[in-house]
């Protein structure tokens, strides 16, 4: 069994990664930390683990193989430094890192140390995304031409996103830079993970110092156009996108939560409910899968840091004021 520690209970997610922990069959819950002695009991007592004294202690522990990373955004590079150092894989929420060069250091310092590094990127296991991806390949949808993806919820109009999600520091932004990297990475799975300009227009509706509502443009060389949204104050939330090509198109929720495609061989006459397969293990399986030598997380990795690289684009866009070329 798979000793796990939790390091930060910041973000929202970390007890979702906790009863990961608890539920592979291949793992354990060992132990929890967060700097915020409040945030540590709550956690901790929530899975009924025992809280570590500090991180230097978790990472000290012989039961701890592993930690899941769920603080602020802007303490990931150093905590999965030192987890690294301490030779514990690491699992964390994105971002991987607030830049690129951070990112990319860190990949490196954990496969110099034999270390598996894995960034929860779940979207891209889901069965209406695997589908897309089968549909592309095969060149049902033809070349193409335009992409859009909503991810939406009412974190900050029901009370239940934590005010600290804005604060622009911790944060390393708002509703894009968290929300917003689910559309992000979905636009550069579908249309590739490097277009030439992006451009950002946020918006604040809850008057946060951060942006609560995004959208994002990248275009691409070939002259597609990717459209990535966010939003932390929208009712109902939303999962939503479409996907268009020279042959046929793609559609997902939009008031039904089916994937649906017109034209080519599908017919040019109504939408057609296309079959899903099955769905691809959740990033914290492929983390265990790693550890244990059953599977390869480099695509992962790439994935992650070239979200990063998005982010910081749409980031420098929305401060600019103006469209910006895309530093591959």
């Amino acid at each position: 069994m798979i000793g796990i520690g939790v390091v930060g209970y910041w973000h929202v997610h970390a007890n979702d990664y906790a009863r990961e922990a608890l539920d592979h069959p291949r793992t354990r819950l060992v132990t929890g930390y967060d700097p915020d002695p409040a945030l540590a009991r709550e956690g901790t007592r929530a899975r009924g683990i025992e809280p570590a004294a500090d991180l230097d202690a978790l990472l000290a522990n012989p039961e701890v193989d592993a930690v899941t990373v769920t603080t602020a955004t802007s303490d990931h590079t150093e905590v999965i430094r030192r987890a690294i150092k301490a030779g514990k894989h690491v699992f964390t929420e994105k971002l991987l890192a607030p830049t690129v060069a951070e990112c990319e250091a860190l990949i490196q310092e954990a496969e110099a140390a034999g270390v598996q590094l894995v960034v929860s990127l779940p979207r891209l296991t889901e069965s209406p995304i695997r589908a897309v991806r089968g549909l592309i390949d095969s060149g049902d949808l033809g070349t193409l031409t335009y992409a859009r993806v909503r991810m939406a919820h009412d974190g900050w109009l029901a009370g239940w996103l934590p005010e600290r999600f804005a604060d622009p520091v911790t944060a390393i932004g708002g509703a894009f830079a968290d929300l917003g990297c689910h559309p992000a990475y979905l636009i550069q799975h579908i249309l590739g993970s490097t277009p030439v300009t992006v451009t950002a227009t946020y918006g604040s509706v809850s008057a946060h110092a951060v942006e609560d509502n995004a959208v994002v443009v990248a275009g691409y060389a070939d002259g597609a156009v990717g459209v990535a949204e966010a939003s932390f104050v929208t009712t109902p939330g939303a999962f939503a996108f479409e996907v268009r090509g020279t042959r046929a198109s793609l559609l997902f929720g939009f008031g039904q939560e089916k994937l649906t495609a017109k034209g080519g061989r599908f017919g040019e006459q109504s939408w057609s409910e296309v079959e899903l397969p099955d769905a691809g293990p959740h990033p914290f399986r492929l983390w265990i899968d790693a550890i244990e030598g059953r599977a390869d997380a480099s695509a992962n990795r790439a994935a992650a840091t070239e979200l990063t690289r998005f982010v910081v684009a749409a980031n420098e866009s929305a401060r600019a004021g103006q469209t910006i070329p895309y530093q591959a």
